[in-house]
């Protein structure tokens, strides 16, 4: 058995009891990830001299009693829109191609303290903004299940990286299903906890009232132990809320015995593809085989989402990313004349098509004239987005329902239509407008061969009926990782 087959949970534990080394692991994924990159590139930065060096440091202190938590010595990689302190952090950006941060994320210090190694930077959508990894300056990541499809996006880098066992586990975050949706693609599992549950400190904004950062992993034991390191109350982030239960890890349990789970009708409908949905009811009888509850109901104003996040998040997306004007840091246009020239041309040069398009729609829906009639009406229908699902769980624990209408795409196909794109949003972004918890968990697989997964939705603050959920139907099958995975190791 190689290394590279164990969990991160597993991996711990060996390297608590002296089988492996923390050098051994870190020098293991060093190797998978020379192997793979050149086909997969879900990383934008390696940094392989300071996981070398850090590996060592974190084996003293596990060996002198210091560390003792189960991810202690584990490799990680961390997704490019999180700031690491003297490591370049560039959000798949040309505009932040040199950018080196002084301090790290609340998420990424949670880690460290944790005794995790870093190993670098993945790949993603600019700034965030895609669903594919394709609108990433440093060039497409490829899925590990077949190179000629999509990871999925924006997190698709992290994905990929656990997926094609680059890392062990990785942190994503999720602004509209960002996390779930390529942990669908990439035959991973992904959590999106309940907003302000992760410190949002150093994660470089892109909608601020719907950014979350999560773990990604291989299975949900991993992501509720991740979960569980990350997981802290942060005063430099106004939006951080104080938390007395996250045991996460206690939820990991095989017992849905009377558990409630709805399945939204609306989720089942138009442009579902017909071997995802089949995959969906098959995990749900499943689960209605362990002895919960399963049964479909009406979840209203589910066509409302998108429109909604896209005028939020663009808005939001707008005002954050003004702060990119090539005077403080970053790209600056070599050629201008005069201050604004300046911001022009350095915006022009620095930003991709997909950012300037967002930055565009959200300047329009906050502009004087149409704030009312776009933006405001948005925030309204987000309000009551929030109503619906209050209503959903005054009935049912869990939320069951596919995280994509569709298995991943080729490279290529969604780009062309943006719209087309948008629109694969449509199973994840109620969830961030209601600030809920998500998890996908590997489902099934298509014709073609990709991976199927599973959405499970709960209440704000009720990460553990999702995790207990996602592990009980975890046990009914096993772990598999792409066939170019295994090849050559």
């Amino acid at each position: 058995m190689s290394v590279l087959d164990l969990t991160a949970v597993e991996l711990g534990k060996k390297i608590k009891v002296k089988e492996i080394t923390v050098v051994d692991a870190v020098k293991a994924s060093l190797e998978q990830i020379k192997k793979r990159e050149p086909v997969v590139h879900a990383y934008v930065t390696v940094d392989e001299e300071g996981a070398l060096k850090r590996a060592e440091e974190v084996q003293r202190r596990i060996d002198d009693g210091t560390l003792t938590g189960p991810l202690a010595g584990v490799p990680v990689a961390i997704k490019d829109n999180m700031c690491t302190k003297n490591l370049l952090t560039t959000c798949s950006s040309k505009i932040l191609y040199n950018f080196v941060p002084t301090f790290s994320a609340e998420a990424v210090i949670n880690l460290e303290k944790a005794g995790a190694v870093i190993l670098g930077k993945t790949n993603m959508d600019e700034f965030a903004m895609g669903s594919t990894t394709e609108t990433s300056a440093y060039g497409v990541t490829r899925n590990p299940w077949d190179p000629e499809h999509v990871p999925g996006g924006s997190s698709g880098g992290s994905c990929a990286a656990v997926a094609a066992e680059e890392c062990f586990f990785a942190l994503g975050s999720d602004t509209g299903g960002s996390i779930r949706q390529p942990s669908s693609f990439c035959g991973v599992t992904g959590i999106k906890p309940t907003y302000g549950t992760v410190s949002r400190y150093g994660l470089i904004a892109y909608g601020s009232s719907l950014d979350q950062i999560g773990p990604i992993a291989r299975d949900v034991t991993d992501c509720a132990t991740i979960l569980e390191a990350i997981s802290s109350y942060d005063k430099k982030d106004s939006t951080s809320i104080p938390r007395e239960d996250m045991d996460f890890t206690s939820a990991l349990v095989d017992d849905v015995k009377e558990m409630r789970i709805g399945i939204p009708r609306d989720y089942l409908g138009e442009g579902l593809d017909e071997e995802v949905k089949d995959a969906i009811l098959k995990a749900a009888k499943v689960l209605e085989d362990k002895g919960a509850i399963v049964e479909e109901f009406d979840l209203g104003l589910v066509k409302y989402a998108i429109p909604a996040y896209y005028v939020i998040a663009s808005a939001e997306a707008s005002s954050n990313l003004s702060r990119f004007d090539g005077v403080k840091y970053g790209l600056r246009a070599e050629e201008y004349e005069g201050l604004h020239e300046m911001y022009k041309k350095s915006r022009s040069e620095g930003f991709g098509e997909e950012v300037k398009r967002r930055i565009m729609l959200g300047s329009f829906v906050l502009s004087s004239g149409y704030y009312d009639a776009y933006y405001l009406k948005a925030l309204r229908t987000k309000a009551l987005i929030k109503k619906e699902f209050d209503k959903a769980f005054e009935k049912y624990d869990v939320i069951l329902g596919p995280a994509a209408p569709s298995t991943a795409p080729k490279l290529g196909e969604s780009l062309s239509d943006p719209l087309k794109m948008y629109l694969g949003d449509i199973y994840t972004i109620s969830v961030n407008l209601a600030g809920l918890p998500g998890m996908t968990v590997p489902c099934g697989k298509d014709s073609a061969g990709l991976p199927i997964g599973l959405q499970l939705i709960g209440d704000c603050f009720q990460e553990k009926k999702i995790i207990r959920a996602g592990y009980a139907f975890e046990q009914s099958r096993k772990y598999e990782a792409p066939a170019m995975t295994k090849e050559g190791r």
